[in-house]
């Protein structure tokens, strides 16, 4: 057969079924919106000063996209405007939870300054965050075929040395076959990422990565999200208030003599 043009040339339907998908907003209940604001209140009221403090989002395991409450852990370091987040944090943190609840993405505040968007070093810690929960938030989103132009189909103790030189990739069965399909599962993961400034303000992204189980296929990325909240019967008590008084008493670091080489701006 003669083609006019290469435009006539089709490449072969690769076949994908969906599975799934990872959330396109950012849910989380009313009592964790309620929470992180009065976190920033606590900090500036204690501390007599605004200063960036970080925590993470939690989530039930079995709902990881929906956050269900904040979690504040004894921050490495709190600047005016810096806060930095390792790796060790994270995991140091997971150990202290109830086996149901996961840490689903991380929270931190800008305190007074009017920067509303995410810094380079929030970037950084993105990565960090997405890199430890990965796992937690994993779910099938698609099976999808796998094109393999010289596959072969071989028969099990009827093949020889010379067919398993031939093709790229060999299919062994117990029957003689002639046509077979290679799916594999492509999984995808996120990481909430959110960040809060003294007046009410917000912003969140959802940073999210797909990885294909025998492929290697990946793809890593980020979008705005909306931030949807969720009404519950759970409220923030006077008696919560009382204690996250006493959580961010313990666990801010203001740092009041910073030296230069800590001292990163937006």
């Amino acid at each position: 057969m003669r083609f006019k043009n290469l435009s006539q040339l089709k490449r072969p339907q690769i076949f994908e079924k969906t599975l799934g998908s990872l959330p396109q907003k950012l849910a989380m209940t009313s009592y964790a919106g309620h929470k992180a604001f009065k976190i920033c209140e606590l900090v500036a009221a204690i501390f007599q000063e605004s200063y960036e403090w970080y925590g993470f989002t939690l989530a039930e395991k079995a709902r990881p996209e929906l956050v269900v409450d904040i979690g504040l852990t004894r921050n490495d370091l709190n600047l005016s405007d810096y806060a930095t987040l390792g790796g060790d944090t994270i995991a140091a943190y997971q150990e202290t939870l109830p086996h149901d609840l996961i840490i689903n993405g991380w929270i931190h505040s800008h305190g007074a300054l009017h920067y509303k968007s995410f810094s380079n070093t929030d970037a950084d810690n993105h990565r960090t965050v997405l890199n430890f929960v990965a796992a937690g938030t994993r779910r099938p989103l698609a099976k999808r075929q796998i094109a393999i132009q010289d596959l072969q189909l071989l028969v099990k103790d009827s093949f020889t040395d010379e067919d398993l030189r031939r093709g790229s990739v060999a299919l062994i069965t117990d029957a003689p076959i002639t046509e077979a399909r290679i799916l594999e599962t492509i999984y995808g993961s996120f990481c909430y990422c959110v960040v809060v400034g003294d007046g009410g303000w917000h912003n969140q992204e959802i940073h999210y990565r797909e990885k294909g189980i025998l492929s290697g296929y990946t793809k890593v990325g980020s979008r705005a999200a909306d931030l949807l909240f969720i009404d519950t019967d759970k409220t923030l008590t006077r008696v919560d208030i009382d204690l996250l008084t006493k959580e961010v008493e313990e666990k801010i670091r203001p740092n009041l003599n910073p030296p230069l080489e800590t001292m990163e701006r937006m």
